[in-house]
């Protein structure tokens, strides 16, 4: 097992952690390795790629818009 060293920890939060472990009749350190725990093993669905996912997020406003029709490049400026 490794050992994890954590500084400069608030000392708001840790009463705050002492609290929350005590409720759930834990040590602070058995606490925050269910808090780790639970945090890390959270599946997070990113089997959609991105291109997919924008297109969900902006369906609702999105409306049918119409692709004008590909052209040529311009001719390249001349300068001088």
């Amino acid at each position: 097992m490794a050992t994890l060293t954590i500084r400069n920890f608030d000392d708001d939060l840790k009463s705050t952690l002492r609290v929350q472990a005590a409720h759930h009749r834990k040590s602070m350190e058995e606490e925050v390795r269910s808090i780790l725990r639970q945090a890390l093993t959270q599946v997070t669905p990113t089997t959609t790629g991105l291109c997919t996912r924008l297109a969900a997020r902006f369906q609702a406003v999105a409306t049918d818009f119409s692709i004008p029709p590909r052209a040529l490049p311009r001719p390249p400026i001349k300068l001088g």
